[in-house]
């Protein structure tokens, strides 16, 4: 998830004046990807890999980053066009699940495994160099996820530690991070985890408030801070849960409103009421009347919109246009997690390499 938050100010003044330039009024500019989706299409870039890409930042129409196996990390400075592979020297062997990106520059990513397979690699000239600002050295930790609050403030997210989920933070933009005390966490339930499959089992909105996904339970929840990761609240979502199955991914578009999907990953399995919503922070989650028709682990809602979000999977992607009540297919691409910039500028990533804008 990136940083729309903090940036939806600037990129609203600099839309209006671009409609002022063009001769166009401001309003028209800001309302028109909030009612439709009329006429866009995701269009594919050649990336020239075959890495399977789960992390993902759009920063903007024309800079994205991508992360995944084989110790990938991609970037785009011009739209997709052209690709750069400036992931870090001597990590063949992991598996780069998410990656928040500041700018064209900066980007902090993200490697998943047991033990020292979990990892934190930040870079500040583009993927030229790296440094490695995190090695778990915990046994039972597992890291999924992360996210950023601002430039500065950020939190990654490990599977269960002694029954509760462990939190790592950062105030200085990922050059280092200190283990958060879990006193305010709740207890998980038994089995209980988070999906690394699209960087977004943990997300955040504003300046304090983050979510976490789960499932492999008995429910499948949606954890909430109010304060940076200090204190937690948990609900039940309603979708499916299991040791496939539970909630992928959330999307906030404000501290109240927000998005959740997910199901069960196993191929030709059915995830019904895969997708619900909230209108209060996460305390209660309502299921969609009419959800994607399979599992999904990627959504986002596109900037300046109340009602309109994208969610994606490997069996296609679906649009919501009520705000998560309905979904309706858009696409029948494979995807696994979907970004969208504050300049309006929508993207997914996915399996073999496969990395689409939305046109």
């Amino acid at each position: 998830m990136t940083l729309q938050g903090t940036l939806r100010r600037t990129a609203v003044v600099a839309l209006c004046a671009a409609a002022l330039t063009a001769g166009l009024p401001a309003a028209a500019v800001q309302a028109e990807p909030i009612g439709r989706l009329h006429g866009k299409e995701w269009s594919l870039k050649d990336t020239g890999s075959t890495a399977r890409l789960r992390g993902l930042s759009a920063v903007s129409r024309s800079t994205a980053w991508a992360s995944g196996s084989a110790g990938t990390v991609l970037r785009t400075v011009d739209g997709g066009r052209s690709w750069a592979s400036v992931g870090p020297p001597g990590t063949a062997d992991l598996q780069f699940r998410d990656i928040e990106a500041f700018d064209a520059r900066r980007a902090v990513a993200l490697s998943i495994g047991e033990g020292e397979d979990s990892r934190v690699y930040r870079t500040q000239d583009g993927g030229q160099t790296w440094t490695e600002t995190f090695r778990n050295d915990h046994p039972a930790a597992f890291y999924d996820c992360m996210t950023f609050f601002d430039a500065d403030n950020g939190l990654a997210l490990s599977d269960p530690v002694d029954g509760r989920f462990r939190l790592l933070a950062t105030s200085d933009g990922g050059r280092s991070w200190a283990v958060l005390p879990d006193a305010g966490m709740p207890e998980a339930l038994p089995g209980e985890f988070a999906f690394a499959a699209s960087g977004q089992c943990l997300t955040s909105a504003g300046g304090s408030d983050a979510w976490i996904a789960t499932g492999g339970g008995a429910t499948a929840r949606v954890l909430h801070s109010a304060d940076r990761g200090r204190t937690w609240s948990a609900a039940e979502s309603q979708l499916p849960s299991g040791p496939a199955a539970g909630v992928f991914a959330t999307a906030f578009r404000d501290r109240t409103h927000g998005l959740a999907v997910g199901g069960d990953f196993q191929p030709g399995v059915p995830s019904p009421l895969a997708a619900a919503r909230t209108l209060d922070g996460g305390a209660l989650w309502t299921s969609a009347a009419q959800p994607p028709p399979a599992y999904r682990s990627g959504v986002s809602w596109l900037p300046y919109s109340t009602s309109v979000a994208l969610a994606v999977g490997p069996t296609g992607t679906d649009a919501t246009f009520d705000a998560g009540r309905t979904w309706q297919p858009f696409d029948q691409g494979s995807y696994d997690t979907v970004d969208c910039a504050f300049d309006l500028g929508c993207w997914a990533a996915g399996e073999k390499g496969r990395v689409a804008r939305l046109e």
